[in-house]
C-alpha cells in the first residue's frame, strides 16, 4: 500500500460520517497486520531473536512467538 494511501485512510478515520471512518480505521487495521508480519518475516530472516522482535512490537516474546511462530516465520538455513 502507498503512503499516499495510508494518509488518505488516516483522514478519512476522522470523518463525520461513523461508517466511512469505521471503513478507514478497519482497512488501516489490515494494512498495519500486512506491515507487521512482513517486517517479523524479515527480522527473522536476518537471524534476529524472538526478544529483540517482541521488544520492538511492545509485546512478550512468547506473545510474538504465538503470533508469528512457525516455519514461515523462522531462520533458515
Amino acid at each position: 500500500m502507498e503512503v499516499d494511501r495510508l494518509a488518505t485512510l488516516v483522514g478519512q478515520a476522522g470523518d463525520d460520517d461513523p461508517l466511512k471512518a469505521l471503513h478507514a480505521a478497519a482497512e488501516i487495521r489490515h494494512e498495519a497486520e500486512r506491515i507487521e508480519a512482513v517486517q517479523v518475516r524479515r527480522a527473522r530472516t536476518r537471524g534476529l531473536p524472538w526478544a529483540l522482535i517482541a521488544e520492538a512490537l511492545g509485546v512478550s516474546k512468547q506473545a510474538v512467538h504465538k503470533k508469528y511462530g512457525g516455519s514461515r516465520f523462522t531462520k533458515r538455513g
